[in-house]
């Protein structure tokens, strides 16, 4: 581990300022993904600005319905929270899926949406990587790419992004709120992480020195019958291969709307838009989900060892929504 400085921030506005004012720093709060990094010198920052006594740590229902969730709120808070398991399960049960319980008593909101990938290829420094040091190469393309990406991949990367929360909040339409010094603004989910295009070392729409204040949830009126499924290779403390964040809303067995996000397929969350558009108006059957999964994965491209998410991430579709339609429940 390299040497760095270590400080406690004791505001959000010295925060901020701070990460402005050396921006090779970074910001810490429960750590759990950030010190392994920092230990096999993935990250080399030059100040670590602690930020874990700043007041960000409750869960706040808003006059619109929405939720906030203050970035330091932890993931066992989270998934323990009754308004979030009463009217956000898929929430609740993909943080309850990932990790184990000591690490969600640590990590955070925040945290979790800055979780870098778990390619094998990032992590060993023996091995080039341009998420790692870009214009290097991606050894992953011609390389045991069994756990990569299937969709909007690049020719620089194909690693997926690792959280099972993130997925989530994609499907549920969350918004960031961050807060640099010229202020706060917020960002749609769908907008704050990055495809990894001709940057992949670039995870999120961050500008410098913006740090993650809350998270928000919209309020959902058919967000009671969400589920989320997750295909993994262990029953725990194992990264999904492939899940998917489904809910739909029925009224006399027609759906009206529907949301479908999938995790292990993409350098970010990947929301199924086009599979959603599908299907409103239609009948909540077998052969509905079968098709809007068939158009979930319609650009799919998969490399040498992983043609096999294709198939299971129709599979796993088509069993989340038709939960979902029966009322949700665990997958």
């Amino acid at each position: 581990m390299n040497n760095f400085t270590y400080t406690r921030a004791t505001s959000l506005s010295d925060a901020v300022n701070q990460a402005v004012a050396d921006q090779n720093s970074m910001f810490i709060a429960g750590g759990t993904n950030l010190v392994d990094r920092l230990k096999v010198f993935l990250d080399q920052p030059s100040q670590l600005i602690d930020i874990s006594r700043l007041q960000m740590q409750n869960i706040e229902p808003m006059a619109d319905g929405s939720l906030r969730l203050g970035a330091l709120v932890s993931n066992t808070a989270v998934a323990d929270n009754s308004d979030i398991r009463r009217n956000y399960p898929m929430l609740a049960r993909a943080i309850l899926s990932g990790a184990s319980q000591q690490i969600r008593n640590m990590a955070t909101v925040g945290g979790n949406l800055l979780q870098r990938t778990r390619c094998p290829y990032y992590y060993d420094t023996a091995f080039p990587c341009n998420k790692r040091q870009p214009g290097t190469g991606c050894p992953a393309i011609a390389g045991i790419n069994r756990t990569h990406a299937i969709l909007g991949a690049s020719e620089q990367c194909v690693a997926v992004h690792p959280s099972d929360m993130c997925v989530a909040l994609a499907a549920l339409d969350a918004v960031v709120e961050v807060a640099s010094p010229q202020g706060q603004r917020q960002i749609p989910f769908k907008d704050f992480h990055r495809l990894p295009g001709n940057r992949p070392e670039q995870d999120t729409n961050l500008e410098p020195g913006e740090l993650i204040t809350a998270v928000i949830l919209p309020s959902l009126s058919f967000g009671k019958s969400g589920v989320y499924l997750k295909i993994r290779d262990r029953a725990s403390y194992s990264f999904a291969l492939i899940s998917v964040a489904a809910a739909v809303n029925l009224q006399e067995e027609q759906i009206q709307a529907a949301r479908l996000a999938m995790g292990g397929v993409a350098h970010k969350p990947w929301r199924a838009t086009a599979a959603e558009e599908f299907l409103i108006g239609k009948s909540a059957d077998v052969a509905t989900f079968t098709e809007a999964a068939e158009i979930a994965l319609d650009l799919a491209k998969p490399l040498t060892h992983n043609g096999y998410k294709v198939e299971l991430a129709k599979r796993a579709i088509r069993r989340a929504l038709m939960v979902s339609a029966q009322g949700g429940g665990v997958v």
